[in-house]
């Protein structure tokens, strides 16, 4: 998973054609909103009975059991590897064979990039090995390593003060947990910075709300004109030793080594199975997760719960006999990692018929304890919203926070297509595994993922089935 912050684009004006189609300007509907709160009201059946199947009834851990299937049969799927692919040509056949519609491989071009061997180990003040991983897209260091001295500080500003004592130096960042969209500055930019005082490398502090010894890894970015440096990741712990022995003049030496590489960009697919709307066919509602992850781990967490309960949602209402007027489609994301590479791909291919795009929905921050749902859009919208969401009342699962997450939905929900994700109340225990081998099916809950995957399937199937698309601004 990775977060972006964005700003959202101008008002989009468009007039209704009919039946099935919204007016936006200034969020006006054709109906009263008392007739809508209505047809909303009139779902309370079919929400009961998709939470009955997905909670209590016979498909009860359903989603949990096929993840386990594909995590412990793959394992970790990262952007480029042999295991994504696998993983992906499973989900193919798995899809065609529940009998959904449409099933398919969008294809697309990823990137490569393998970590290869790599360590760090502490030659002074005294002996020790550390644990690190090799973050996205670094370079390796020469086939000898790097010994160099250390210097530790805990912010950019710092880095900036003491830019005269970094030259042929590894910086270490040791900067505090603040929150994960503030300290992954550090992972992103590290290396760059790092480079700027003519630092030979970087290590930076794992962006983890919690470590028992475990390193994070991620991406990170090289800046145009600026030397590349290799970069890592280190456990809280040993950033937290470094700098205490900093703290007391130390001189700290370390020798690292990575045979991190990047290869040529490689071909992959996103994933893609309907349920066929039955009176506005060309109409969506999307629902997804990103298949890939990194390659430590299993990728459970991330995104392998996400992308399962969206599959879960779909099977949910076909086991039903259910048909939405509108189309529901499923799209598992590849390359979302390395930057959303596969849901750009697919915006730019799917963009031409983004008026007939009626919710996005992307699940990507954890199912430790589904709270809400998240949502960017309208007002009118959001009122719709959370008039849907009343229907999850039997789960005490109603709330509408603000701010959808999700880079792979991002493209359109800048475009001004409503957006939608799901909201875990204990985001802190998600970056507690996060990117790390922790991230395993251990830390899964059956239990939540039947919760998640009714509130991802009652909420796409009413979406999908009112008269009328959700309004834009």
């Amino acid at each position: 998973m990775k977060f972006l912050i964005f700003i959202c684009v101008g008002v989009v004006h468009l007039l209704s054609l009919g039946s099935g189609k919204t007016i936006y300007r200034s969020g006006i509907s054709q109906r009263a909103f008392q007739e809508i709160k209505e047809e909303i009201a009139s779902y309370k059946d079919v929400a009961k009975a998709i939470i009955d199947l997905a909670v209590f009834g016979k498909y009860q851990n359903r989603s949990y059991e096929r993840l386990a299937l594909l995590v412990d049969t793959v394992g970790p799927r990262m952007s480029g590897s042999k295991n994504l692919e696998k993983a992906i040509q499973i989900m193919y056949k798995n899809l065609q064979e529940e009998g959904l519609d449409n099933v398919h491989l969008e294809p697309v071009r990823i990137s490569h990039w393998e970590r290869g061997e790599e360590s760090a180990v502490m030659l002074a003040p005294r002996i020790h090995r550390m644990a690190i991983l090799g973050l996205g897209s670094s370079i390796g260091t020469p086939p000898e390593g790097i010994t160099a001295e250390v210097l530790v500080v805990t912010s950019f500003d710092e880095l900036q003060r003491r830019a005269s004592e970094a030259r042929g130096k590894i910086v270490v960042y040791n900067q505090p947990y603040i929150s994960y969209t503030v300290s992954v500055q550090y992972r992103i930019r590290g290396a760059v910075e790092a480079a700027k005082v003519g630092a030979l490398a970087s290590l930076i502090r794992s962006v983890a709300s919690f470590s028992i010894y475990s390193p994070h890894t991620g991406m990170q970015e090289y800046q145009d004109g600026v030397p590349k440096i290799p970069t890592a990741c280190i456990t809280v712990e040993d950033a937290e030793m470094l700098s205490r022995m900093a703290f007391r003049g130390n001189k700290i030496i370390i020798q690292l080594k990575m045979g991190a590489k990047s290869y040529p960009d490689t071909d992959s697919y996103n994933t893609v199975a309907e349920i066929t709307g039955s009176k506005y066919p060309e109409q969506v509602v999307l629902v997804s997760g990103h298949l890939d992850s990194w390659d430590v781990g299993q990728g459970a967490i991330d995104d392998g719960g996400g992308a399962f309960i969206s599959w879960e949602a779909l099977s949910l209402i076909k086991d039903l006999g259910l048909r939405p007027k509108r189309t529901l489609r499923l799209v598992l994301w590849t390359a979302e990692e390395q930057g959303g590479l596969g849901a750009f791909q697919y915006y730019q291919l799917h963009k031409v018929n983004i008026s007939n795009y009626s919710l996005v929905m992307e699940s990507d921050t954890g199912l430790f304890s589904p709270t809400g749902l998240q949502f960017t859009g309208s007002e009118k919208a959001r009122a719709i919203m959370e008039e849907v969401m009343s229907l999850l009342q039997p789960l005490n699962i109603t709330q509408v926070f603000k701010d959808a997450e999700g880079l792979d939905i991002n493209f359109w929900i800048q475009a001004g297509v409503p957006g939608a994700s799901l909201y875990d109340g204990m985001l802190y225990k998600y970056f507690q595994f996060h990117h790390s081998h922790g991230d395993t099916m251990t830390a899964m809950d059956p239990e939540q993922m039947n919760i998640a995957a009714a509130v991802w399937a009652v909420v796409s199937y009413v979406v999908a089935d009112m008269e009328e698309m959700l309004p834009r601004s």
